[in-house]
């Protein structure tokens, strides 16, 4: 990318911003529009959705590693992904004034905006995880998969519910931030319910997620996380595991599908790329890409 359309990148993202009221600079502070779920589905009038993180139960250990859940990481990579986490940190500061510009334009409610963060044991739980999992798999390759170190979650009535999406979508493509990941599932018979999206932002070059949700999906899916995050576990059987899909799919069954919703696409990539989460060059890479 050259330099003059990194500075007109960046030039259109401050006047949407100065137009908004909302700061656009990596500085920037993110705080405000914290939506709790307002304009909840009928059917899930009288649920609480619980918007906090779980993090798993971990432990520094004496060597400088980490430990929780029996699973563990060495010092070295505990260290790096310490490392990764203050890069997702530097990151939300540029990233969190778009999202929120984004909600005010698409009149979306931010959910759970005070936990935009994944917290240090959520992470290194999910990348031990993965490590396991895969043996051979390095912390380096298991922190390249990861999407929602920094993550936001955009929530629509059932009827506005198409139209958010796509201008939200829309704008997000705009603002520099390439598309690397659109998991969109409402077409499913069973399971989750919603459209889970992946970002590369254009000021840090890192992967960011932001869900796209009804109320009634994203009640379903804070109702059934305890129950994903227990099917994940490498120590959950392959019978406790179908159990809990069970579970998970009678809940989302529940959940309205939104006119439209099923067609939603992501906006067209400028260039094909794998998603890369933590850039080799450190500091800002827009005036690189």
């Amino acid at each position: 990318m050259n330099i003059n359309r990194t500075v007109a990148r960046f030039a259109a993202a401050a006047a949407l911003a100065a137009a908004l009221g909302v700061a656009s600079a990596p500085g920037a502070t993110a705080s405000g529009l914290t939506g709790t779920g307002a304009g909840r589905h009928p059917a899930f009038a009288d649920k609480t959705a619980k918007t906090a993180d779980t993090a798993a139960s971990g432990r520094p250990g004496d060597d400088g590693g980490w430990h929780g859940d029996g699973l563990s990481l060495n010092a070295a990579d505990n260290k790096k992904v310490d490392t990764f986490l203050v890069r997702a940190r530097q990151a939300e500061r540029s990233i969190s004034p778009e999202v929120k510009a984004v909600a005010r334009v698409s009149t979306a409610t931010l959910v759970g905006f005070d936990h935009r963060l994944k917290s240090p044991d959520s992470l290194k739980r999910k990348v031990a995880t993965s490590m396991k999992g895969a043996p051979g798999t390095t912390v380096d390759q298991a922190l390249a998969k990861v999407s929602d170190s920094v993550r936001y979650t955009l929530q629509w009535p059932d009827a506005q519910y198409t139209k958010g999406v796509a201008v939200a979508s829309t704008m997000i493509a705009a603002w520099g931030n390439d598309s690397v990941k659109w998991s969109n599932t409402w077409d499913r018979k069973k399971g989750y319910k919603g459209i889970n999206s992946a970002w590369r932002d254009a000021w840090f070059g890192h992967v960011f997620e932001i869900q796209f949700h009804t109320p009634a999906s994203k009640w379903a899916q804070e109702e059934t996380h305890k129950l994903y995050e227990e099917q994940r576990l490498p120590s959950t059987t392959p019978e406790r595991a179908k159990e809990l899909q069970a579970q998970q799919d009678a809940i989302f069954a529940k959940v309205p599908v939104p006119v439209g919703a099923e067609a939603l696409t992501a906006p067209v990539r400028r260039r094909p790329t794998t998603a890369q989460t933590f850039p080799v060059v450190p500091g800002p890479v827009a005036a690189q890409r």
